[in-house]
């Protein structure tokens, strides 16, 4: 039985017992239960927005999940496009770090800064490219 048939069954009780609403105890006894069915309206109130709103929620949900998969499925698109054009493009150098001895990966805009920072110790390590060009030329005269 819900909260509101209760309700409902104690008025009848009520009435049914000619409750004297001109004493004090009868008075008291029908506006508590006033207040009894006002709560149980409310309370029924809440569980139908309650359940909207769960309704709502799951759509949204659904929204989501779809969105969600699209970008995904659009991103590995891209990805797998930007990593082969990556990998046919760019040249990548290695080096080891005269501090610490760490290997370090970088590619040529790096090389034409001149200089890179290892990622273990911060250590900047300069490239002077100058001397290689010069070889290249000498190598090909």
């Amino acid at each position: 039985m819900e909260i509101l048939e209760k309700v409902a069954y104690m008025k009848g009780l009520a009435e049914g017992l000619g409750l004297d609403t001109k004493s004090k105890e009868g008075r008291l006894l029908t506006v508590m239960i006033d207040i009894l069915d006002d709560i149980a309206l409310e309370l029924q109130d809440i569980r139908e927005d309650q359940s909207e709103m769960e309704e709502c929620l799951d759509a949204v949900s659904d929204d989501l999940s779809d969105v969600e998969s699209y970008i995904y499925e659009m991103d590995g698109e891209y990805e797998d496009e930007d990593d082969e054009d990556e990998d046919e493009d760019e040249e990548v150098y290695e080096t080891t770090c005269p501090n610490c001895e760490e290997e370090i990966f970088f590619d040529e805009t790096i090389l034409a800064d001149g200089c890179v920072e290892c990622p273990n110790c911060g250590e900047k390590l300069e490239f002077d490219l100058d001397d290689e060009v010069e070889e290249e030329n000498d190598e090909e005269e």
